[in-house]
């Protein structure tokens, strides 16, 4: 618990000293979009996740206490976080929604969407097929579970990173949802240095300062998938997938922004500490 605390707070650390660079090169290279509020600022700073990760995981290595699991972690966050900054430089948003992509694919037209859809897909049945917890005792069945539970979390705070802080309080919400359901059974050293640099990245994002970007919110969405695959048994991790297939319907004929603006209580969540 010790070494986890640690790595928490080299996140934290780390995280500002990356931003602190990284913003004012993604505003001097043109990397800036309009938030909803009309304002130009800088978009994919999410990217900093998987390199900070990474710079903790060196202090483990130096410590004596990596471990070798985190490579698949480690590989699939940035994987994800590659794709999403595809499709934050060269994304266009005249097609959206998996029916959308698809759609355009079936035509012979791949999005960056639709890059993204069929990339993660894979990338979520590697970590799938690759649980370290389970490689030598898993079914096809429970593979096909997990590569699902992977890629609709990514796509789920996707679809959450529409407003300032939105995306993170969502993670933070289904990361204590999660824990709950794993009776607090969670690989608490993998995970500290990208919520070290989660929360740090919450100050900015809660201001509008920066965008976290696919890059961001794809790792955040991949990072929950991945825990509930390592440490969730297999009916909550049935519970969690049928939240996932609810949630996704809803919102393919729904707005989810006009449904938090109509339910005060998650309207009052969503604003609280945004400047």
């Amino acid at each position: 618990m010790l070494l986890a605390i640690l790595g928490l707070l080299a996140g934290l650390g780390l995280e500002a000293l990356v931003l602190y660079f990284l913003l004012n090169l993604l505003q001097e290279s043109g990397a800036v979009k309009e938030n909803y509020l009309g304002r130009e600022i800088p978009v994919s700073a999410g990217i900093s996740f998987p390199l900070v990760t990474l710079g903790a995981y060196l202090i483990y290595g130096i410590a004596g206490s990596y471990d070798w699991g985190f490579h698949i972690f480690l590989m699939g966050i940035m994987s994800i976080s590659f794709l999403g900054f595809i499709d934050d430089m060269l994304g266009k948003r005249d097609v959206t929604g998996f029916k959308g992509h698809f759609k355009a694919l079936f035509k012979g037209r791949l999005t960056t969407g639709g890059l993204k859809a069929l990339a993660g897909g894979l990338i979520a049945f590697y970590l799938a097929l690759n649980n370290p917890s389970a490689i030598n005792n898993i079914s096809v069945g429970e593979i096909i579970l997990d590569t699902l539970i992977i890629a609709l979390f990514t796509n789920l705070l996707n679809l959450l990173d529409l407003r300032p802080g939105r995306a993170i309080k969502g993670f933070l919400f289904f990361l204590l949802l999660i824990a709950i359901l794993g009776l607090g059974d969670i690989d608490w050293l993998l995970l500290a240095p990208l919520l070290g640099a989660v929360l740090y990245y919450l100050l900015i994002d809660l201001r509008a300062g920066a965008m976290m970007g696919d890059a961001g919110s794809n790792v955040l969405g991949l990072t929950l998938g991945y825990l509930c695959v390592i440490s969730l048994g297999l009916l909550p991790r049935l519970f969690i997938l049928l939240g996932l297939l609810t949630m996704h319907w809803y919102t393919e004929k729904y707005s989810l922004s006009q449904t938090i603006e109509k339910v005060k209580v998650l309207k009052l969540l969503d604003e609280l500490g945004r400047g």
